[in-house]
């Protein structure tokens, strides 16, 4: 009877050690988490989360004309990691928004960081929507919240030009780079 209660308790504590928590990963991008941050983190909790980092606020003026204030994330020796966007503007209860994901070491589960081209985001998600817009064009993955910028200069001459133009992505090259990797909450 001992040695079974034993090794039921050593299997269980193999299974949860092996088990790995995506939240607890600083730089995994999921559907509702980014790093330690989560759909549901607001404001005033950014300090507790990113201890070992710094959080810039930029408020000067906001309160006039009411915009929402990004909140801007750098690691200690000065290096950007997040760009954040709360939902309400100075209210340190509001939750965030939206991240624009600048450090290359965030990457979602099947590897897509701001380092990927179009080629990799195409073969590791379903596409929703692509975006014409003026000098870029914004492809859309539901599957995790992204979107993806890609600039304009990335694509054919024929395709910069016409704003009107339906974007197929078999247009666009494979490989065409990633300006800006956004996740919205």
């Amino acid at each position: 009877m001992k040695n079974t209660l034993f090794a039921v308790l050593i299997c269980g504590l193999i299974i949860t050690s092996c088990t790995t928590d995506k939240a607890s990963n600083p730089f995994a991008v999921t559907k509702s988490h980014i790093g330690l941050l989560t759909d549901s983190t607001q404001v005033r909790e950014l300090e507790a989360i990113f201890s070992n980092d710094s959080v810039v606020r930029y408020i000067a003026g906001d309160e006039f004309i009411g915009s929402v204030n990004t909140i801007e994330i750098f690691e200690k020796g000065g290096k950007k990691l997040l760009d954040l966007s709360p939902k309400e503007a100075l209210d340190s209860t509001s939750v965030i928004s939206s991240v624009n994901i600048i450090d290359a070491r965030f990457k979602t589960e099947k590897n897509i960081s701001t380092l990927s081209t179009f080629k990799d985001i195409n073969a590791a998600y379903k596409i929703s929507k692509i975006d014409n817009l003026i000098n870029a064009i914004v492809v859309s993955v539901n599957e995790i919240n992204a979107s993806f910028t890609i600039d304009k200069k990335e694509l054919p001459a024929s395709m910069r030009f016409d704003m009107n133009m339906t974007i197929d992505p078999i247009q666009i090259p494979g490989k065409a780079k990633i300006k800006y990797f956004m996740i919205h909450w």
